[in-house]
């Protein structure tokens, strides 16, 4: 099998029942049930329950508490120096590398993208345009999601436009250079959208005004522009003539958020927790003439992705990732497929407090769901998805071989992560004013007026 070029989209904050192809009764995505319909969906896919959490964990093919992620801010978004990354290894495997939108896993110099093996850097600070924390975690000062400061290549460069479209259109020239070239490419495709505050073009806004309530029509307006640019690029993939030698993987990064009181597939919860609203993601693989459209319903994450990718590349992954390879299911979705257990937990326990091993914690298996939230007690929530999606009905008091079971699986995990929390004490000696913005006034002499 020839090795293909990769694009993997991961949008930000939009959530599984944001897509009409899974049935949202008010958004339409055209461009993005294309890559439904035409690829292999998996049905039971899984991602972290917040942003950098699920892009550390992509991006390594392990969970992101063994990189040091246990939260979005508090330089606990670092990924670990030690992690070897998904670029890294594709840049091993002679690929060009390159990021455009997010990347929110340490905005200080030695955590940036460029020295965790992407050649082409075209990225916004912090997790989202705009923001700024105390310590690190920050983007470029005054920034909005019109004409944003992006930082490409070592200097900011001030960008005129919305920022999805600004990003798309960057990653489709990098694209366009890089088709001649002997090296396939891999895009990482990251916008922030349609992660809030919900800035967003009048003219998507006005789609969806009066159909729902106003941050919905917002936050509608945001995804439906995400769907024109992805309908852009694969046009143009196919302008190009390397429709049929590139697999575009799309996904989103948590469960949903402003659009879940419009419609969440009938599942419980949102982001930011590990009920199945918070972790079960889109997952289409289209590579067209390779991989038959099917839907696929093994367990699935984001930790698989790595393995899969290196696999298609022809190269051996690093030892000890916690995800698989997909390419069986992907040749062959009905595939034999080993039962797994898949571990959540949304972190964010407070500054100087210790681990909370109990609160929000998830174990997927199987056709079950396991949700602990009440720490310090190991007290389990136990829910049958083939017959409850919703998880309105506890069986733990039923099935105690289930939770027994559990219990000791997810000791186990929990005692194996703990080694990598290296970031836990780091805000205590972090720099008081972010990299973004030192950067900002050292190019620019200062603050933006």
């Amino acid at each position: 099998m020839k090795r293909p070029h990769i694009i993997i989209i991961l949008t930000d904050d939009q959530g599984f029942g944001d897509l009409s192809c899974h049935g949202n009764p008010v958004l339409k995505t055209p461009n993005l049930d294309r890559l439904h319909d035409e690829g292999v969906r998996f049905t039971h896919f899984h991602v972290s329950p917040t942003c950098s959490p699920t892009r550390a964990a992509l991006l390594t093919g392990k969970h992101e508490m063994r990189s040091g992620i246990s939260h979005t801010i508090y330089e606990r978004e670092r990924l670990s120096l030690k992690a070897i990354t998904l670029a890294q290894v594709l840049k091993k495997a002679g690929y060009a590398t390159g990021i455009f939108g997010k990347w929110h896993l340490g905005d200080e110099d030695a955590y940036q993208p460029d020295k965790r093996g992407f050649d082409e850097v075209f990225i916004h600070g912090a997790g989202g345009i705009g923001q700024s924390y105390p310590g690190t975690c920050g983007d470029a000062p005054g920034n909005t999601y019109f004409d944003p400061a992006i930082w490409h290549n070592g200097r900011f460069e001030k960008t005129k436009g919305y920022c999805t479209d600004v990003f798309f259109d960057q990653a489709t020239r990098w694209i366009e250079e890089k088709r001649g070239a002997q090296a396939p490419f891999f895009a990482y495709i990251t916008p922030n959208a349609p992660h809030g505050p919900l800035q967003v073009r009048p003219e998507d806004e006005a789609r969806y005004a009066g159909k729902v309530e106003k941050q919905a029509a917002k936050f509608f307006g945001m995804i439906a522009n995400i769907d024109d640019n992805v309908g852009k690029l694969v046009e143009k993939l196919k302008t190009l003539g390397i429709e049929r030698e590139t697999l575009v993987i799309f996904m989103n990064d948590n469960g949903g958020t402003a659009g879940v009181k419009v419609f969440n597939a009938g599942m419980r919860a949102s982001k930011n927790t590990v009920y199945q609203g918070g972790t079960r993601a889109s997952s289409f693989w289209r590579w067209p003439g390779t991989l038959k459209p099917a839907d696929c319903d093994r367990l699935a994450a984001h930790l698989d992705i790595l393995p899969t990718l290196a696999e298609f590349a022809g190269v051996k992954p690093p030892r000890g990732l916690d995800g698989r390879s997909l390419v069986p299911l992907l040749k062959n979705p009905k595939s034999k497929w080993a039962e797994r257990m898949l571990f959540a937990h949304t972190g964010r326990w407070e500054p100087g407090q210790p681990p909370n091993k109990y609160g929000n914690a998830g174990v997927r298996f199987s056709h079950y769901n396991a949700v602990a939230t009440q720490n310090p007690s190991a007290r389990w929530q136990l829910f049958d998805l083939d017959t409850d999606l919703a998880e309105t009905t506890d069986i733990s008091a039923q099935s105690p071989a289930l939770v027994q079971k559990v219990n000791a699986a997810y000791d186990s995990w929990w005692t194996s992560i703990l080694p990598g929390l290296e970031n836990e004490d780091t805000y205590k000696t972090a720099p008081k004013i972010n990299p973004f913005k030192t950067r900002y006034e050292k190019q620019f002499g200062g603050l933006p007026k």
